[in-house]
């Protein structure tokens, strides 16, 4: 019988941190919580404040066996990736309560477990999200990716497992 395990997945922001917490049973994926880490405006310390005890308190409510990250990509402003560095790794210090493993992934490594295209638009994203995890109603976008973060890494957790499976079996 496979364990169950609680995956964080966290997609980061320094306005909008989206976190989503599912629960994986072999390829059973259940969804559990999901939301926002909101930060309004105001100077850049204190938003990064706000997301690391945000992240803090999920770690501590939800007890994660795993969490996963999106990591931060380098688009055309320079100034936008290094405050979208800062929440990232406000969220990750945040986790660090709880001494589990971080897994970080790219946008179209996500994109590309749950869609099965890189290129995929966020809307398609959500959609797959949602039939997924068979969830119903209103989802906010930044959750919807944290979801898929940690769906991706439930998927290739799950592809890693069965190859090590393989690979042991088939030196026996």
């Amino acid at each position: 019988m496979t364990a169950s395990l609680t995956i964080l997945g966290i997609d980061p922001g320094s306005q909008v941190t989206g976190f989503g917490v599912i629960t994986a049973r072999g390829t059973t994926l259940a969804y559990r919580a999901s939301g926002c880490i909101r930060t309004g405006g105001g100077e850049m310390a204190a938003r990064l404040r706000i997301i690391f005890e945000g992240a803090a308190r999920l770690v501590e409510q939800y007890a994660p066996d795993e969490i996963c990250i999106e990591r931060v990509f380098m688009h055309r402003n320079a100034d936008s990736a290094l405050k979208l560095g800062h929440a990232r790794a406000a969220a990750l210090c945040g986790t660090f309560t709880r001494p589990v493993p971080v897994h970080e992934y790219a946008a179209r490594e996500v994109k590309q477990a749950v869609t099965g295209s890189g290129g995929a638009e966020k809307s398609q994203v959500a959609h797959m999200v949602r039939r997924l995890l068979a969830l119903e109603g209103p989802l906010a976008a930044d959750a919807a990716d944290a979801l898929a973060v940690a769906i991706c890494h439930a998927q290739l957790r799950g592809g890693r497992a069965l190859r090590a499976q393989l690979t042991a079996g088939g030196r026996a």
